[in-house]
């Protein structure tokens, strides 16, 4: 069983970007990257902070904007319209979930497309679908595809699951995987937790990829001998034993499924490093097309 180390892939798509922002600086441009966060939810302030310093270390110019929860919707939509015209700013991520009360298609819509580095304005998850190519896309379903690759994964004429069809993950994810040429050409089956026989479909994929949200759903019995594993999710279990009180795990049982795996991702240091990696790739990529330097 090959365990896919997300760290060490991240890294060298951090050393690609880090390239990338040092051949932009010496023609006097410097990425730009926005991140708003309403709310003071735990983890996405932990992964702001996480991007943020990530940025910093590559050289990338970072604006944080930490807003209240009680903030409105027109303030927040005024602000992503401000970000639009900054020319200083390639990129605008606003974190998700916002509080209830936000409508987060309504603010995604309203972000440039060409800014769009998360990927989730209407336009181009429209050019993901088309397959035209000059999109961006979401960057986990990214940051997947990229952990085949770099692993030496064949996805042409793969059977691959996905098993989730949010659209943050299952649904970018497999049209992505569908796309013509590297990284793609697989035959996708999409399942969720409605789907008939579930067992059955997910023990049909020689990649199986768990994104369903449920901590340690998938067992041994979801998986064929041999498969490749990706696991999407990190959930937070109760564990007295540990000093924090609990630990983090995926949607994999990763026990009982590992075993049987030609290859998977742990969790933590699978997929999640991969999530910030492609979305500084993004940033620089925007900045690129916006400057005029592709």
């Amino acid at each position: 069983m090959k365990l896919i180390d997300g760290k060490i892939i991240a890294e060298k798509v951090h050393a690609e970007s880090r390239a990338g922002v040092e051949a932009l600086k010496k023609r006097g441009i410097t990425p730009g990257l926005a991140v708003v966060l309403v709310g003071d939810d735990p983890a996405s302030r932990a992964y702001v902070r996480a991007k943020a310093r990530k940025c910093l270390e590559l050289g990338l110019h970072s604006v944080k904007h930490e807003l209240p929860a009680e903030t409105r919707q027109e303030a927040l939509v005024a602000l992503v319209r401000q970000l639009n015209e900054d020319p200083a700013i390639h990129g605008i991520l606003v974190q998700s979930p916002p509080p209830a009360h936000i409508d987060e298609a309504a603010v995604v819509a309203v972000i440039d497309p060409r800014k769009d580095v998360d990927g989730f304005h209407p336009m181009n998850v429209a050019k993901l679908a088309m397959g035209t190519g000059d999109g961006f896309v979401p960057c986990t379903p990214l940051g997947c595809q990229r952990l085949l690759v770099e692993s030496g994964i064949e996805t042409a004429g793969a059977r691959i699951v996905v098993l989730g069809r949010s659209m943050i993950v299952g649904k970018p994810l497999a049209l992505l995987l569908m796309q013509k040429g590297r990284g793609g050409d697989a035959t996708v089956t999409v399942a969720h937790s409605r789907s008939r026989g579930l067992e059955e479909i997910t023990r049909e994929a020689e990649i199986l990829i768990a994104a369903i949200g449920r901590p340690e759903f998938v067992k041994a019995g979801h998986v064929r001998e041999g498969a490749v594993v990706i696991d999407v999710g990190i959930n937070r279990k109760e564990d007295p034993a540990v000093e924090k009180g609990y630990r983090l795990v995926g949607d994999v049982d990763f026990e009982q499924v590992a075993p049987k795996c030609a290859a998977i991702t742990p969790v933590p240091g699978g997929v999640g490093p991969m999530t910030i990696a492609m979305l500084i790739a993004n940033t620089l990529e925007a900045c690129r097309r916006l400057s005029g330097k592709e």
